[in-house]
C-alpha cells in the first residue's frame, strides 16, 4: 500500500511537469507570435502612412470622358475630380484608416489627420456644389443625387459598426457618379453645372476662412501674442502709459502633427480641386482677368506637397537652428489665402 501511494504522487508530478512543460512551449510560441505581429504591424503601420501621389486632372478626365464614350463637358473635370478624390481616400494602401479599431490602423496618428484635411475640403466643395453651382438661382430645384451626395460625405468619419463610415462615403460617390451621367449625356439634360463667377467666389469665400484657421493654427506653433490681450491693454487717455503684447497663444506640442498632416490633406485635395476649377471655369476666369491668381494657388498647394524628409514633424523657433515644419506649411497655405482673396475680388467686379 506505502509503495502503491508513493507511486500514485510520482505520477501526480509526472502529470505536473508535463502540464508545466506544455504550457511552457505554448507560452513562447504565443510570445513569438505576437513579436511577429508587432514587427508586422509596425512594418505595414510604415506603408499605410505614405501619402498618396498626387494626379493629374487633366489626363485623368480625358480617361474618364474616353471610358465613358462622354464629351467632358463643362463641369465634368470637377465632377470626376471629386469622385477620384474620394476614391483615393478610401482605397489608398490601407485604406479608410480613421475609424479602424485595431492595429496597425489604431496607433496611426499622421493619416487619420490628412484623411480628415482632404475629408473637409471634400464636404465643402460637396455643398457648394449643392447649393449654388448646380442651380441657376435660388428659387431651383437641387439636384436630386447632389442631395444625396453631400449629406452622405458629412457622415461620422469615425463610424466602424453598422452602418461604417466607407459604406456611407461610397453610397455620396455613388450619387456622384449618377450626377456626372446625367449632366454628360445628350439624352438627360436635367443635370447642370454652372460656372459662374457668383457660384465660384461663394465656395472661395468658404474655403478663405479653412485656410485663414488652418495658417494660424500652423503659425502659433511657436507661440504668438493675443491679440485681445494686447487691445485689452490700450491705455486710451494716456498711449504712453500703455502696454505692449499679452500673453502667448501657442498651439499645443501634441497637437502640432495632427494640424499639419491636416493641412497637408487639405492642400492635397485643394491642389486638385483647382486644376479642375481651371478647366471647368476657364472662360470666367479669363474674362475676369483671374487666370494668373488660379495658376498662383496652384504653385502654392503644390509646394505644400513637397516630399518630407524628417520622420517626425520638428517645431524649432522662428528663427533656431532647427527646422520648423509648421512655419514652412503656414506660409505656402497664407500664400494660397491672398491668391484667393485676389481671385474673389476679380470675380467680384462687373
Amino acid at each position: 500500500m506505502p509503495g502503491k501511494i508513493r507511486q500514485y504522487f510520482r505520477d501526480k508530478k509526472d502529470d505536473a511537469q508535463d502540464y508545466a512543460g506544455n504550457n511552457g512551449v505554448i507560452g513562447k510560441f504565443l510570445a513569438v507570435v505576437l513579436l511577429v505581429y508587432l514587427l508586422v504591424a509596425v512594418v505595414v503601420g510604415m506603408y499605410w502612412s505614405s501619402e498618396p501621389e498626387s494626379f493629374s486632372v487633366r489626363e485623368h478626365t480625358r480617361a474618364v470622358a474616353n471610358e465613358m464614350q462622354r464629351e467632358p463637358i463643362t463641369g465634368f473635370a470637377t465632377t470626376v475630380t471629386m469622385i477620384r478624390i474620394a476614391e483615393t481616400l478610401l482605397d489608398k494602401p490601407g485604406g479608410y484608416i480613421t475609424n479602424d479599431i485595431f492595429p496597425p490602423g489604431l496607433w496611426l496618428d499622421n493619416m487619420p489627420n490628412w484623411e480628415y484635411g482632404v475629408l473637409v475640403q471634400l464636404r465643402d466643395l460637396s455643398r457648394a456644389m449643392r447649393k449654388d453651382i448646380s442651380r441657376s438661382q435660388s428659387q431651383s430645384a437641387e439636384d436630386p443625387d447632389l442631395i444625396i451626395a453631400e449629406p452622405q460625405f458629412h457622415f461620422d468619419s469615425a463610424s466602424w459598426a453598422i452602418p461604417s463610415t466607407e459604406a456611407e462615403y461610397r453610397r455620396g460617390i455613388t450619387a456622384l457618379k449618377r450626377y456626372l451621367n446625367r449632366l454628360s449625356s445628350p439624352e438627360q439634360a436635367n443635370a447642370q453645372f454652372y460656372a459662374r463667377a457668383d457660384n465660384l467666389g461663394n465656395w472661395l469665400g468658404d474655403l478663405e476662412t479653412r485656410l485663414g484657421s488652418l495658417s494660424r493654427t500652423l503659425g502659433e506653433s511657436v507661440g504668438k501674442a493675443s491679440v485681445s490681450e494686447a487691445v485689452a491693454n490700450v491705455d486710451s487717455d494716456n498711449p504712453l502709459n500703455e502696454e505692449t503684447g499679452g500673453g502667448d497663444i501657442k498651439t499645443d506640442w501634441t497637437k502640432i502633427d495632427d494640424v499639419f498632416y491636416e493641412a497637408r490633406g487639405s492642400s492635397w485635395a485643394l491642389l486638385h480641386i483647382f486644376r479642375a476649377i481651371e478647366v471647368d471655369f476657364r472662360k470666367v476666369l479669363q474674362d475676369k482677368n483671374a487666370i494668373s491668381s488660379v495658376k498662383q494657388v496652384i504653385i502654392e498647394l503644390e509646394g505644400a506637397q513637397g516630399e518630407m524628409w524628417s520622420p517626425v514633424i520638428l517645431n524649432g523657433s522662428g528663427f533656431g537652428v532647427l527646422a520648423n515644419h509648421s512655419l514652412t506649411m503656414a506660409a505656402y497655405l497664407s500664400r494660397a489665402n491672398a491668391a484667393i482673396s485676389d481671385m474673389r475680388d476679380l470675380l467680384s467686379r462687373g
